[in-house]
Formats: C-alpha cells, structure tokens, sequence
C-alpha cells in the first residue's frame, strides 16, 4: 500500500470545488460517464491499430446504486489504468493547474463557477456529491489492478486490487446533502438528460421483456419473459449516420424520440455535416409555427461528441433559427469550463454562417423542388423565413429566391413575380409601384373588396413581424412601396393622374367641414373631404400608413426612437358625392343632422372594428329608432 498528497499549494480544494460547482452539481454524472466513454473509446482504437492485444467485444458502461451502502457505482470496460498512470492522471496532472484556479475563483462568487472540465477537475466534480471517493482500475496491458481511495482531502491511498478484467470502476459514498443521488428516478433523469446518445450503451438495472409464444402454445398460455439489461441510451442517434443511410421515416423517428411529448409531425429537417473548417453534425427540424414568437426557443440541444451540453444554442445557431428543433453536435465549439456557456469565438461565428447558408439552401431546394407543397407550407413556417430575412442580411439575399407573398384569394408570388403581375395596374403617377396588402381578413374586409373591384392584387400579409419587413423591403428595393388597404380610401391608395370632380362647391364643402368637425370628436379623428366615387362609401375611416406602421413596429419593438407611446389617431374620408353626405350638407334640422353623422360614423367604425362597448350600444338603439 503506498499513500501520498495531492500536490496542491492549499490545504483543502474540496471545499471550494462544492462551494463553486453547487449549481451545478448534478454534472458529476455527465463528467465520469465522459470519462468512463473516452476510456472505452481509445481502447476501441488501440485495439482496431492493433496495439492492445485483447478482445474490444461489445463494452458498455454500467450505473448501479446501493442504496444500504449509500454508493453509486459508474463501471466501463474501458483501458483502465497502471498504478503510475493512476499516479499522474488523478494525482498530478488534475491539479496541474490548482494554484490558477483557486488564484481565478477564490473571491468569486458561486455563481460565477463552472470550473468543470478546466484543469484536469472533471473527476473531482464527483466530490462536489461524495464525502469519499474509489477508483479500483485494472489497465489493458498485464499490469496488476489498483486501487485508489480519497475522502475529499489531499491525502490519498493506493492499494492493489484482486479486479480480473481490464476497465474502471469509480464507487461515490454519496454525501449526506446529496442524498438525492441514490435515488433511482433521479439518477435515470440525469442520464436520459446528459447521456441519452452517448457512443457506447449505458445500462441502467434491467428490464422485463416478453419473448414469442412457442410453437403450439394455447392462447390463455403466458408468453415467456426474460430480464435483460436496460440500455438507457441510443448509442447510435440518427445524426451522426449519413443522410443517405436514411430514410424520411428514419427523420421522424428520432424527431419523436428527442420530443416524445410533441404529437405533430415537422414539416421537415435539414442534416448537417460539415468536416472542413470545423467539425458539425446536426438535424434541423422545421416544426409548425405560431405566430407567438416568445415561446418557441431553446428546444435545440446542443451536443459535443454526443455528451449534452445545453440547450442554449444562441450565438451557435442564428436567433432567427433559434425557433427551429432538433440537434447540433461539435466538437469545435468553444465553451467555458462547466461546458455550460458559449464563448465568443471566430469560429462560432462561421458555424452561425454555415447554418444559415444550409438552411437556406434546404429551403430554396424544396421551393425549386416542389413548390405546391412548399407554398401549402408557407403559413407554418414563414414567421422563421420573415425574421431571418430581417435579422440575417445573407439570408435576406437568398430568401428572395423562395420567400413567399401570399394574396387573399389564396395565390402565391414571389417579389419578382409580384413586380411583374401588377406592374400596369398597380404603378402610380409618380412610376412607383405599390403593393397592397392587408393584415387581417375579416377586419378590412370592405377595403379588400373595394381595392379588388380596381382589378388590384392585395396581399395578405399578417405575422407580427410585418412592419420590421416592410420597411427593409422598400429600403432594398426602389421605387417600391407596400401600403396597407385601410389607410387610405381607394382612389388614394395608387395615386394616378386624374383627379375627382366634386358634386359640392368649395363653400359647400367648407360649410360641411364646419359642421363634422364641430360634431366629430377631433381627438380621435382627422376630418378629409374627398371627391370620390358616387358608389363609394360615404364615411371611410384610414389609419395613414406611416404612423400606422411607427406604431405596430415600435409595439414589436423598434420604430422610431423618443416617439413615445403613439396615440390612436384616424383620418375620416367623407366622401363629397355621395348622397348621404349631399343629404347632411342640405337637411335643416340640428338634431336630425347630428343623428345621420353619428350614424354614418358608427357604420365607418363597424367596418374598422373599432365599434365597441358602450358606443356600439347606443348604435343598435339608434339604429333600431331610425327604422321603426
């Protein structure tokens, strides 16, 4: 037996590795099943060259509590280790770097920590949950079997072990504050968290499986059962295959295995696999989206050689593909210490590039491919395509090839096809071309129709985003605009060369603006005479597309900076030729004149879905009077 001290400048680090590492404790796990996978994986290539002159056979990793001994066992079959590799790697070179670290993290907070993984301490991450820890390693060369006992000070001990087969086993004494950990659901979470598509099988206690029924059993026979090890993890998960290895069902299966609580199909996935500048693998899902922006983030894992890390993936993956599912793996990427936070690094920022440019090119290859289906999509995928093309200026270029412009009556345009179905009907006096467009349906209903009768093409343009886009539309492309139907009455939306004769004089008119705006509360609206259409409505309310599109963008954040909160502020077209108002303009009596303006108004506001509560009650009142 040989005993001995770690070479550590201070008299205890125990303590500080549990003080810096608590919240993040539950990561011991994941850091011995790392370990014990890396011994199994270099004995896999040691014995593959022929180096190692013993059988590699199917190995796996097993994870056994006894409870009554309060111990949890982690046991590979990997290289195992001499008593002078056990010597240097878990005596020397684990604290190799001790003095910095403790000189880095003595007067720092715990919340600063995540230290795993940093100076050789991702063994020592077993004390943050053991008061005492056992190594007992036997090594693949013909060297007797050691092993090493700590209780969490810097003294340690070595014996000889009677162990027969190469590998490691580490025994935790589970600490009395973490007791937890010798609970099997806990411990089954942990690995299913961490450790799901870990390369080599983990077993986790065995399960029950029923065989077939022999040959000439009766039917109230009972099948026969057999208890067999239960693998807790997929040590071939469907990203580190070859997308030609498989099939669309392939995709779906292992999209219901990372999501098994989600019932929806995803429309589709996007497999990455790139070697050069860096290392990645992944599947992208694109999943059905809402408009709800806020509530689809963080559902991509991020994986390094199959160990998960988080699923905190901004800064790897773009924020507009943040809203995306499904699973990146790499090696290259850089994380701090606990493996828990990204750090600022070029080659993340290519990584970002390259996912963009795949996601892109995926979707510009489905359009080309199949554009009926791609266009049945569009609805459930475009808030990810829309904000992309906001956020991503690389992005914004490719999308042009496939982003989708959707109109009322259910046909689909991209730009350049748009430009060149409205061109003659749709460009003003001034050799600008306006695209009209509504945002909700049922709401602008009437000034729809009433921009279709013109034999113009309206757009239905309604995620929450769509101010942002607009403006970067019109900013990209010139001599374009985008205006909405209800902010102008028809004639003023395409502004063309002639001009309305009005039925009214100019001191007919002037008479009837005294009047409204004596009448028509001024706060709230912006009187506008207009000679229009005799069969046009007579009241038309707008809402100018400018402060209009301030106001949704600033609700979205954004528009314009020190508006301050922008008030509701309509214009009210009266249309001079229409009968109604000829009909105001002539009747004698105040009170009859004011009861048809407010009834003229209400019905305005009916159609702008701004007749509410109290004033949408005194109208069916009225109304019900003026028809008796």
């Amino acid at each position: 037996m040989s005993k001995g001290t770690i070479n550590v400048a201070v008299e205890n680090i125990f303590p500080l590795i549990k003080k810096f590492l608590y919240s993040d404790h539950e990561i011991f796990l994941r850091e011995l099943i790392s370990n014990a996978t890396d011994a199994t994986l270099k004995l896999k290539h040691l014995t593959g060259i022929g180096e190692a002159d013993v059988e590699y056979g199917n190995p796996k990793i097993e994870v056994k509590i006894d409870k009554e001994k309060k111990q949890l066992h982690i046991i590979d079959e990997g290289i195992g280790m001499t008593q002078e590799e056990v010597e240097k790697y878990i005596n020397e070179i684990a604290f190799s770097g001790a003095e910095e670290f403790l000189e880095k993290y003595k007067d720092k907070n715990a919340e600063d920590a995540g230290i795993i993984g940093h100076f050789g301490l991702g063994f020592y991450s077993a004390f943050m949950v053991a008061s005492k820890v056992e190594i007992i390693t036997k090594s693949y060369k013909d060297e007797p079997a050691v092993h090493w006992t700590c209780d969490g000070s810097p003294e340690y001990s070595i014996t000889k072990s009677k162990k027969k087969e190469h590998g490691t086993e580490i025994i935790l004494h589970i600490a009395d504050d973490s007791t937890e950990f010798l609970e099997e659901s806990r411990i089954r979470e942990l690995l299913v968290k961490y450790n799901k598509f870990m390369p080599i099988p983990i077993k986790f206690g065995t399960k029950t499986e029923t065989l077939p029924k022999p040959e000439g059993a009766k039917e109230e026979d009972k099948a026969p059962t057999q208890e067999v090890d239960n693998i807790i993890n997929n040590p071939n998960p469907a990203w580190t295959k070859q997308p030609t290895d498989l099939e669309a069902e392939d995709y779906k299966k292992f999209y219901r295995e990372l999501y098994p609580m989600q019932f929806e199909e995803p429309l589709f996935n996007i497999h990455l696999n790139v070697d050069y500048p860096f290392h990645l693998t992944g599947i992208l899902y694109f999943p059905k989206m809402t408009n709800d922006m806020s509530i689809q983030k963080d559902k991509i894992q991020l994986y390094q050689n199959q160990v998960f890390v988080t699923d905190n993936v901004e800064g790897i993956v773009p924020e507009f593909l943040t809203m995306l599912r499904g699973v990146i793996d790499s090696p290259d990427i850089p994380l701090n210490v606990s493996r828990s936070y990204l750090q600022a690094d070029g080659a993340v920022k290519k990584i970002s590039s390259y996912i963009t440019r795949k996601v892109a090119d995926k979707l510009k290859s489905l359009f080309n491919n199949d554009r009926a289906d791609f266009e049945q999509k569009w609805n459930d995928i475009k808030i990810v395509i829309e904000y992309g093309m906001l956020t991503e200026e690389k992005f914004f270029e490719k999308a042009q090839e496939f982003a989708l412009y959707p109109t009322v009556d259910g046909k689909y345009f991209t730009l350049a096809e748009l430009k060149e179905k409205i061109k003659d009907s749709q460009t003003d006096k001034d050799e600008n071309l306006v695209v009209l467009y509504a945002s909700k349906e049922e709401e602008q209903h009437s000034y729809i129709e009433a921009a279709k009768e013109r034999g113009y093409e309206v757009l239905l343009l309604d995620s929450p985003i769509v101010s942002h886009l607009l403006q970067k539309m019109e900013s990209s492309n010139e001599k374009l605009s985008f205006v909405r139907v209800d902010s102008d009455h028809v004639d003023n939306l395409i502004k063309k060369e002639e001009d309305a004769i009005s039925k009214l004089s100019e001191e007919e008119k002037e008479t009837l603006k005294d009047f409204l705006t004596a009448t028509i509360p001024s706060e709230k609206f912006s009187v506008q005479l207009e000679a229009m259409d005799s069969k046009a409505n007579p009241f038309i309310i707008t809402e100018p597309e400018f402060m209009r599109r301030m106001k949704e963008m600033q609700q979205t954040g954004g528009g314009m900076f020190g508006m301050g909160k922008m008030p509701e502020m309509y214009n009210l077209v009266v249309n001079t030729n229409h009968e109604l108002v000829v009909e105001i303009l002539n009747t004698k009596t105040q009170k009859k004149k004011e009861r048809l303006v407010k009834q003229a108004l209400d019905l305005a506001k009916l159609s702008k879905n701004l007749l509410k509560g109290e004033e949408m009650t005194a109208f069916i009142k009225r109304s019900y009077e003026m028809i008796k």
